[in-house]
């Protein structure tokens, strides 16, 4: 539900306005829009009858949102939100962000080579998975605990703020201390009490559609996290599982323009667990800039047929450095004749 204001409401009828909202268990979003004034309902507001609402004077009208997600919703939040970290680091705002590293972190020397050479293609940011929720129990599971302390040397080195996934409750305080991004994968992005949690901590979050989530579904999850009024969210097209099998999976190009018409959030997209192949990530990678994506999300590897995890869908550090150039060249271009 949207409050739209009067021109002449008050500060305190404002507030008070705010303070019965916030009363019956409310989240209230201030909106500014460019000559109107409005404020936001998430929440149960079944119990509110917009005839009363309309009793206020300073009540110009009340709409009401039908989408199951409100504080991800532009309506809610008609300027685009941007996401900036210590050092200058952001993620939005008009500018194509590179986040590189390998699938997996395995050792010092190999997460602190790749950081080094990103950060010259211009990479914003370092990944790298700690922990490696695998869909085989026999699979690598990652590092852990010293996979994030690798990762936090590679960062001291480089100066790039590290993104790395959490897969368990228990370590949420060890990465609201020491992560800069904290990601949620697909197959925890319905996970509600974790995103919950992740909500309260005040740390940007990238969370990841699920494998055949629907774009309301992702937009749902992102809400679990806004309510709670700390943390940010990015969101991230990863690929979705069909019927088809030519690729790892159905990177939805479309949901880009889909999800930047229906949300402010930041939209980044995955081509590397998208497709699962490394020679369709670079073309993949285009489109989704020319699509309008915030930014990508690459796996870089210095030795992809050594690699532990992913090496099939990972690009070498030059392939890399050429990818990011044509990425803000599709940019410029698309900008210049938009």
């Amino acid at each position: 539900m949207i409050i739209i204001l009067k021109e002449h409401a008050s500060e305190n009828q404002v507030g008070e306005l705010k303070n019965e909202m916030s009363a019956r268990g409310l989240i209230i979003q201030e909106i500014q829009g460019e000559t109107t004034r409005m404020i936001g309902l998430a929440g149960d507001t079944s119990g509110l009858s917009a005839e009363t609402i309309m009793r206020h004077e300073y009540v110009e009208r009340v709409m009401k949102v039908s989408d199951p997600y409100k504080l991800a919703n532009r309506r809610f939040h008609p300027n685009d939100t941007v996401i900036e970290l210590p050092g200058g680091h952001r993620i939005g705002g008009g500018g194509v962000t590179l986040i590189a590293g390998p699938c997996s972190v395995e050792s010092e020397e190999q997460i602190v080579e790749i950081a080094r050479e990103v950060k010259l293609s211009g990479a914003g940011f370092l990944r790298g998975g700690a922990f490696k929720p695998r869909s085989s129990p026999y699979s690598f599971q990652g590092l852990g605990l010293d996979g994030l302390e690798l990762l936090k040397v590679a960062r001291e080195k480089t100066g790039l703020p590290i993104v790395t996934e959490i897969v368990e409750q228990e370590h949420l305080e060890v990465f609201a201390r020491d992560v800069d991004v904290i990601q949620v994968g697909a197959r925890n992005m319905q996970n509600f009490p974790l995103l919950r949690e992740l909500g309260r901590i005040g740390k940007p979050i990238l969370l990841k559609r699920g494998l055949s989530s629907t774009i309301e579904e992702l937009l749902m999850a992102a809400d679990y996290i806004l309510m709670e009024e700390k943390s940010p969210v990015i969101l991230c097209e990863r690929g979705i599982r069909t019927f088809e099998t030519a690729t790892r999976n159905t990177l939805d190009i479309s949901a880009v323009p889909v999800l930047k018409e229906k949300t402010h959030l930041p939209v980044i997209v995955d081509p590397s667990h998208g497709t699962g192949h490394w020679n369709l990530v670079s073309p993949m990678a285009m489109a989704a800039v020319a699509a309008g994506a915030d930014g990508l999300i690459i796996e870089v590897h210095n030795h992809p047929e050594k690699a532990l995890c992913d090496g099939q869908q990972s690009i070498t550090p030059a392939l890399f450095d050429t990818l990011a150039k044509q990425a803000q060249r599709v940019h410029a271009a698309i900008k210049e004749n938009a």
